[in-house]
C-alpha cells in the first residue's frame, strides 16, 4: 500500500484543523517507514497525538453544538481505543497492521466527518485557538447529531413541493 501524503486537496479549511491532519500524516508516515527497533516509540508518539487531535476536535464540536455524543466523537474513542490496544500489546507486526489501516482510515474519516465539522466551524465564524464563535446567531438551535454529512450540517428551512 502506498504511503500516506499529506496534499493540498486534504486541506479542509480551519488552518488549525488542517496542521493537526498533516501532523498526524507525517507521524503516521514515520511510524510506517521506522525500524524495528524505533516503532513503538514512534506509535506512542503517534497515540499522544491523536489523543490530542481528537480532543481538540471534540472540543471544537462541542463549543459549537456539534453534540459531544455524536458519531463523530464516538468514532475517535474507538479509534483510541484500538491505538491503545497496539501500544498495550507492544507486538510489532500489530502496529504495523494498526498503521497500514490507519492510513486507510483517515481520509475517509476527514472526508466523511472532519469535512463537515470543517464547514460548521467556518459557518459560524469559530476561532480553533481561542475558542471565540464570531457569528453566534449562526450558532444551530439545537444540537447537531448524527454522522452522515446531511446530519452533520446544519439544516436549513425546507422548501415545500
Amino acid at each position: 500500500m502506498p504511503l500516506l501524503q499529506w496534499s493540498d486537496e486534504m486541506a479542509l479549511g480551519p488552518t488549525s484543523m488542517d496542521h493537526t491532519h498533516r501532523e498526524f500524516i507525517d507521524l503516521l508516515a514515520q511510524v510506517v517507514q521506522a525500524p524495528d527497533a524505533d516503532l513503538l516509540t514512534q506509535w506512542h508518539v503517534l497515540v499522544d497525538h491523536t489523543e490530542e487531535h481528537f480532543a481538540r476536535e471534540d472540543r471544537w464540536m462541542k463549543d459549537t453544538g456539534f453534540a459531544s455524543s455524536n458519531c463523530h466523537t464516538v468514532h475517535h474513542e474507538a479509534v483510541l481505543q484500538v491505538m491503545r490496544e497496539g501500544e498495550r500489546r507492544a507486538e510489532l507486526a500489530v502496529v504495523r497492521q494498526m498503521a497500514e489501516e490507519l492510513g486507510t482510515w483517515f481520509p475517509i474519516h476527514a472526508q466523511a466527518m472532519d469535512a463537515p465539522l470543517a464547514q460548521h466551524l467556518i459557518a459560524v465564524g469559530y476561532d480553533t485557538l481561542t475558542g471565540q464563535v464570531t457569528r453566534p446567531q449562526a450558532l444551530p438551535a439545537e444540537e447537531i447529531h448524527g454522522c452522515s454529512n446531511d446530519a452533520c450540517a446544519p439544516t436549513t428551512q425546507a422548501t415545500t413541493v
